[in-house]
């Protein structure tokens, strides 16, 4: 019996490894399993990161009571990247700052009222244009010797930092027409300089020059005719390509639907802003 016993025992210690070993088995299978599972589970939205300087109204500009960043840009790029399946996290940056920051991945999208030009593309990508635009020259409400850019002749200009203003007025400088131009960080600098009389002229930005009257300051006023043709567009860092058709798409289905209509009336933007 002592024997057996001893045998019984050896038994039931082998087949009691043999099911642990066994169960070992199952649970990694059924942990793998999980794993599985979790892959295919729906994955978190993606949050693309977006730099926009906040001085350019309707555009973009920081309302004071939420300091939350708002604007056309903003709303139509929140509405473009919902059709794509995105959300979007706006950043507060200097405009020279913002291909730099793009370039360096530390945002997705520029959506600033950024003029498409030759070259700039050759550093970024631009989508479709999503708004018509043009450059505007704006002097002090009292002022009647300027009438044109023919009247620029040996006057003092203010431009936003790396604007396409700012490119014209150094053009017109060259030219001898312009004698000085002024660069300031913010379009509410380059307006308050035309009003105090420190400088003579602003060239800006047709719909944000119009936009800075209507909210009450008549102390300045637009004169002659658009000064170009420019386009905006929405930009990402070269070699993103599955990004820009994203964004291209979401524009065309944000048209479609009404919505950037919508967002035109919003903002008071006439419907010749729509690019055809």
């Amino acid at each position: 019996m002592k024997k057996i016993g001893k045998y019984m025992l050896v038994l039931f210690l082998v087949m009691g490894l043999v099911l642990s070993v066994t169960a070992c088995g199952q649970q990694d299978e059924s942990t793998e399993g999980d794993k599985e599972g979790a892959k295919g589970e729906p994955q978190e939205e993606v949050v693309l990161k977006v730099g926009t300087e906040p001085t350019f109204p309707p555009f973009e500009v920081l309302d004071p009571k939420t300091d939350k960043i708002m604007g056309f840009d903003i709303d139509l790029i929140e509405a473009i990247a919902a059709e794509s399946g995105y959300k979007v996290e706006v950043q507060d940056l200097g405009f020279d700052a913002l291909i730099p920051a793009l370039q360096s991945g530390t945002i997705d999208i520029i959506a600033s009222g950024m003029t498409i030009t030759d070259e700039r593309k050759e550093q970024i990508d631009f989508t479709a244009p999503y708004i018509n635009a043009g450059l505007a020259l704006a002097v002090a409400e009292g002022n009647t010797d300027i009438k044109s850019v023919e009247d620029l002749k040996g006057k003092k200009v203010s431009v936003q930092i790396g604007t396409t203003g700012a490119i014209k007025a150094e053009e017109l400088k060259e030219q001898g027409i312009v004698k000085e131009v002024k660069i300031y960080d913010t379009v509410d600098v380059v307006m308050a300089e035309v009003a105090r009389g420190t400088v003579d002229a602003s060239i800006n930005d047709l719909p944000v020059t119009l936009e800075y009257i209507n909210k009450g300051h008549t102390e300045i006023k637009i004169v002659g005719d658009p000064m170009t043709s420019e386009e905006y567009g929405f930009a990402v860092a070269k070699g993103k390509e599955d990004l820009l058709k994203k964004l291209d798409d979401g524009l065309k289905k944000v048209i479609e639907s009404g919505k950037y209509a919508e967002l035109l009336e919003k903002y008071n933007l006439p419907e010749s802003s729509q690019p055809k």
